[in-house]
């Protein structure tokens, strides 16, 4: 078989999660529209992760956080988006680096993306203190569960995943 130079998985896996930093951006800028919320799903020790050791404590390998009404100050960059989300009551400052994400899955749209993430280097993470409540924000109660969805169990979600087109 020929040697792909190309690298067409990494082609995809980028424009990929450009669709994500896409969609974030605009969540940002604009907020979530209609029924539109989000299920991230990431690996807790990932270079370039920071959250709390609280946090790191109760999702030592990965951590699923679901941005629907109840989070503030949604930053998207190059390469990673912050966001401020409550955790039993504490407002926390996460921040995820887009190489981090397992899964990306929007249910109200059964729309979902999977990544490899088996490359992605586990580092001694650096961790955050609890952030402060913004101050025009009322802290809102946890929306979060212990549970994490699997989109492949989400109502037939449609999901992609890249590792169907990487040479064995």
């Amino acid at each position: 078989m020929a040697t792909d130079h190309i690298r067409y998985d990494v082609l995809a896996r980028d424009a990929l999660r450009g669709v994500l930093r896409k969609v974030l951006t605009d969540a940002a800028s604009h907020g979530l529209p209609g029924e539109h919320h989000f299920f991230i799903t990431f690996v807790s020790k990932a270079e370039g992760v920071k959250i709390s050791p609280r946090l790191l404590a109760q999702y030592p390998e990965e951590m699923t956080v679901i941005l629907q009404h109840q989070f503030w100050d949604l930053t998207v960059l190059e390469d990673r988006f912050e966001v401020g989300l409550s955790f039993g009551g504490i407002p926390e400052r996460l921040i995820v680096p887009f190489s981090a994400i397992k899964s990306f899955l929007d249910p109200s749209v059964k729309f979902g993306l999977q990544f490899d993430t088996s490359d992605v280097a586990e580092v001694a993470i650096e961790t955050l203190p609890a952030a402060p409540a913004p101050t025009a924000i009322a802290v809102p109660e946890p929306a979060e569960t212990a549970e994490e969805p699997t989109p492949r169990n989400q109502g037939g979600a449609e999901v992609v995943r890249l590792d169907r087109f990487r040479k064995k």
